[in-house]
């Protein structure tokens, strides 16, 4: 994948639970559905296509999984600025877990890359937050949903 620039996003959390459980929060739509989309077409698994879909505002994107070490990272292909996303698990011990979420290979430039990289970095942050309170809690924020509500400019 050829990029204009370096820009870069990254999220990260502190999760208290064992990297294995965290791990298969990103895997497996039926648990991603909790803190980030509504819907996804399939577990990932490498090679594979998946479509992750937002309901509530009728918008999808498609990822294509470029890599998955068990336990440790997730790579995807995602056509959404169509960058690449690294989802890693750092096993920090006591089960607990280290999530880093890295979005890099933008190829926009001036205001339009202030502008994806801005989204982007709230979204991610966003998500670990909602994956936090999931995991550690077992709470649906509702924070993807909340984010843009109907009647909000």
């Amino acid at each position: 994948m050829e990029t204009k620039n370096t820009a870069r996003v990254e999220a990260q959390m502190l999760i208290r639970k064992p990297a294995g459980l965290v791990f298969q929060a990103f895997i497996d739509p039926e648990l991603t559905k909790n803190f980030w989309f509504t819907k996804g077409s399939g577990k990932l698994e490498s090679g594979k296509s998946i479509t992750w879909e937002w309901e509530m505002y009728g918008v999808s994107s498609t990822v294509f999984v470029r890599e998955i070490v068990a336990d440790k990272k997730i790579s995807v292909d995602w056509d959404q600025y169509s960058t690449v996303v690294d989802f890693e698990f750092e096993d920090m011990g006591d089960e607990t877990t280290y999530v880093k979420i890295t979005q890099y290979g933008f190829r926009t430039t001036g205001d339009e890359l202030l502008a994806e990289v801005s989204g982007a970095s709230g979204g991610f942050t966003t998500v670990v937050d909602g994956l936090k309170a999931y995991l550690e809690h077992g709470i649906n924020l509702n924070l993807i949903a909340d984010k843009f509500p109907k009647g909000v400019k």
